[in-house]
């Protein structure tokens, strides 16, 4: 009775603790339905004009466009060289390997101003402020701390036995990867490049030093539009970059379900392989 009473109460804990850390957010999604003119809680009616001002403005699409175009191009060389980074960590055999984990987790730890200012100083001189390119390289440093946190948990509880009875049937270590290696930390892969990704759609503070009038991110937009006018378009742009966060969750949450059910039926199997062998 003790353990049930236990259970329930810090279940209600958690549920309390979590809704105590979305309200302010969770606010921000009937403000945009406001007809008033300003940010305005509890809303003064019901409208949508906010949501078509937004898509109807070619500034902001502009930023939107490249928030997304640079958010996917960093996740995906974040996912790249996160993974050869995690291997490289978890299959070598190499001194010193804690310092080098080390200064991979930096852009985790570094203040975002300080890296803020030297990439902008570094990036005049090479000229990849204001572009795209300066961008991604930017974000995708920012990004591979947690694609490496993730495949290198997943690849500590891949059995190396498996890619070992693969290299003793004539498979090369490349083939090795892909048949084997690849689909066992592919959730950890994808969970890393989601992170990366939410960290490029969010990233404000370095993204203000690499910002020009060519080249503007959603988050700096919103940040110059909160500066000169507040108005319910910002409160319709939180909402919908709200929306794309959950949405990117729910697409892991069920990547990892087809991935738990892909394993269990592969043990299943392996176990059926066992028994009739012997």
């Amino acid at each position: 009775m003790a353990k049930i009473l236990t259970r329930t109460f810090l279940g209600i804990l958690a549920v309390l603790i979590g809704v105590y850390l979305l309200m302010p957010v969770l606010v921000i999604v009937p403000m945009s339905w406001s007809e008033s003119p300003y940010l305005s809680f509890p809303p003064e009616g019901f409208t949508m004009q906010w949501y078509e001002k937004f898509f109807n403005d070619a500034a902001w699409m502009s930023s939107l466009g490249h928030s997304i175009s640079i958010g996917l191009l960093s996740a995906l060389l974040s996912v790249v060289l996160g993974t050869m980074g995690a291997l490289a960590l978890v299959r070598g055999k190499f001194p010193f390997r804690g310092a080098v984990m080390g200064v991979l987790l930096a852009p985790m730890i570094v203040p975002f101003v300080i890296v803020g200012l030297a990439v902008y100083i570094t990036f005049l001189g090479l000229g990849l402020a204001q572009t795209t390119l300066g961008f991604v390289l930017v974000h995708t440093a920012l990004g591979v701390p947690y694609v490496l946190i993730n495949v290198v948990a997943s690849l500590s509880s891949v059995d190396r036995r498996l890619e070992m009875a693969a290299m003793n049937l004539g498979a090369s270590p490349i083939e090795t990867f892909f048949r084997i290696t690849l689909p066992l930390i592919l959730p950890g892969m994808l969970a890393g490049a989601l992170f990366a990704f939410i960290t490029s759609w969010d990233e404000v503070v370095v993204a203000i030093f690499l910002s020009g009038p060519d080249i503007t991110t959603m988050p700096v937009k919103m940040w110059s539009g909160i500066r000169v006018q507040i108005d319910p378009t910002i409160a319709a742009i939180s909402t919908i970059s709200l929306i794309v966060i959950l949405a990117a969750f729910a697409g892991q949450g069920v990547i990892k379900l087809f991935a738990s059910a892909s394993e269990r039926r592969r043990r299943k199997r392996i176990v059926k392989m066992q028994e009739e062998l012997a």
